[in-house]
């Protein structure tokens, strides 16, 4: 019986020393919360490099193409528009990125073109086609990447 008892007494400690504990955190913060301020634009944490500013130079770094431009972008999307329109599907910029993405699967598994094609059959999809063109067109659609965005993967 005395250890049920002193079982009881110490939750009702512990609850207690929590209760406690928790209504002392709804204070208003204090000093070390000071240096937050809301200025209306967001400010790279120190030490932060621009790479957000050039994301060219991110994907430099990551060992990635740059954003294809000009004429290298009408030829991907243009090759792209041929093999079928519901890839692109009026997303200019989602398929470059969708692109870029597909060189780092081409770097990551070089040499393994079934995998290659799996993964851009993964990441191709569109509104019509939400699992995939189909390894045919992934396959056409991973030559539209490799020679145009890519060509040295």
């Amino acid at each position: 019986m005395r250890t049920h008892h002193a079982i009881t007494i110490l939750a009702t400690a512990g609850l207690l020393a929590l209760t406690g504990c928790s209504s002392s955190t709804t204070a208003s913060p204090g000093p070390s919360a000071s240096w937050v301020r809301d200025t209306g634009t967001a400010q790279p944490a120190p030490g932060a490099s621009g790479a957000s500013a050039n994301p060219d130079a991110a994907r430099s770094a990551a060992g990635l193409p740059a954003e294809p431009k000009g004429p290298q972008r009408k030829a991907f999307l243009d090759g792209l528009n041929a093999i079928d329109k519901d890839i692109v599907h009026g997303k200019d910029d989602k398929a470059i990125s969708r692109g870029i993405d597909t060189c780092a699967a081409i770097k990551a598994h070089t040499g393994d073109i079934p995998k290659q094609v799996e993964q851009t059959n993964q990441r191709w999809t569109s509104p019509t086609h939400p699992e995939g063109h189909g390894e045919a067109k992934a396959a056409q659609i991973l030559a539209v990447v490799h020679t145009t965005i890519c060509p040295t993967y």
